[in-house]
């Protein structure tokens, strides 16, 4: 199971809405590729849910997903964003020591993209408090 992100904890949590303070949220958005993403991981923790539920909705949906809504990094791109962090969620998803296979990330049209497809009541809510 995946390790929740300390930092970003939800402010409130009342009635199945979740509300991250904007700074919180901006602390997860990258520029890659000239335009502005969250990882796929990230993504997850802000829906509670597993990185690997995401990945698969995209999978099976792939037509809702041009690259302007979601690409995976390169192994050059994400090596440079390993290499941003000291304590990084890239290296701390799982037991095992990190990642495994290279990120998806997310443009704003994507996120509210997997909104839709996930169906839950966080998802609903999350994307009015989210704008990358």
């Amino acid at each position: 199971m995946e390790k929740e992100n300390s930092n970003i904890a939800p402010i409130n949590e009342k009635e199945n809405v979740v509300t991250y303070e904007i700074e919180n949220i901006r602390n997860l958005i990258y520029t890659i590729r000239g335009r502005q993403v969250m990882l796929d991981s990230d993504v997850a923790m802000l829906y509670k849910t597993e990185t690997k539920r995401i990945n698969q909705t995209v999978k099976r949906n792939i037509e809702r997903f041009p690259e302007k809504f979601c690409f995976k990094l390169t192994q050059i791109e994400f090596e440079n964003l390993k290499s941003q962090f000291v304590t990084s969620s890239l290296r701390n998803e799982n037991l095992y020591g990190g990642r495994r296979k290279i990120p998806l990330v997310f443009t704003e049209q994507g996120i509210a993209m997997l909104s839709g497809l996930l169906k839950s009541d966080i998802s609903r809510s999350l994307i009015n408090n989210i704008q990358v």
